[in-house]
């Protein structure tokens, strides 16, 4: 009576890789090498997937390796952090929060609703209300250092 070898388990792995310029360069090639998968195989379909999105947009992505070394992928939307700081037209959030100037830029509500509304649309954020993710941007936003207007 022959046993069967139990499947490899599939493992996932989460990346944040810019919309159409996914390269098997580091961190996507070694990633996705010691795991078996063709890392030029990703970078085709993942620049394929993204090509209507602005080149450069960072995208949290989260691919899942199965145990016979073919992979899937989602991609999500960018994080909070890009978009916030895209609202208040500054290069980065505020190094110092209390030490530097109170605040590095400004946002208003319709654009926290804005950021609110993408976020929601991303998976496992379907069941969370509006007003909550809205909550967690302003959260995100007072931690940038960037000051929310009505």
């Amino acid at each position: 009576m022959s046993k069967k070898a139990p499947a490899a388990a599939a493992s996932l792995l989460r990346l944040v890789v810019p919309a159409g310029k996914a390269t098997p360069s580091p961190p996507i090639g070694p990633a996705l090498g010691q795991r078996g998968v063709k890392s030029m195989d990703f970078c085709k379909q993942f620049n394929d997937r993204t090509k209507n999105v602005e080149p450069g947009t960072p995208l949290p992505v989260i691919i899942t390796v199965k145990g016979d070394r073919t992979f899937t992928f989602v991609t999500k939307s960018p994080p909070t952090s890009f978009f916030l700081k895209r609202a208040a037209g500054i290069e980065k959030g505020a190094t110092n929060i209390g030490k530097e100037h109170p605040f590095v830029g400004k946002v208003n509500l319709k654009q926290v609703y804005e950021i609110a509304k993408i976020k929601q649309a991303d998976e496992g954020m379907e069941h969370l209300s509006l007003k909550g993710i809205c909550a967690g941007v302003v959260g995100s936003a007072r931690s940038m250092g960037i000051e929310v207007v009505a």
